[in-house]
């Protein structure tokens, strides 16, 4: 059986025939994140060059320092990676 998805109004959206981006939407951002995360750390976000800084501990708590700063990015608006993300996800190809 197939579900056919409603025409949209003229004028809006075509996603807005999608009724539930939530999972999909979720993955964009935390995928947002993740990248954001990433670009932290090249650019040096985190390392201390102190007394309290050195050994592996300190780096693992930087990692989660960086990934929590990243989700807050992501969660308030981000750089809008997300949203190219969530297109190219829900993107339907036409191949025969």
């Amino acid at each position: 059986m197939t579900d056919f998805l409603p025409i949209p109004p003229k004028g809006a959206a075509p996603r807005a025939a999608f009724s539930d981006l939530s999972p999909a939407r979720e993955a964009a951002r935390k995928l947002e994140a993740t990248f954001l995360a990433e670009m932290l750390k090249g650019a040096g976000f985190g390392t201390q060059e102190n007394s309290f800084s050195g050994g592996p501990g300190g780096d693992q708590f930087a990692s989660f320092h960086r990934q929590a700063v990243a989700e807050e990015i992501a969660k308030t608006g981000g750089i809008g990676l997300a949203e190219h993300f969530l297109n190219a996800m829900m993107e339907t190809r036409d191949e025969p």
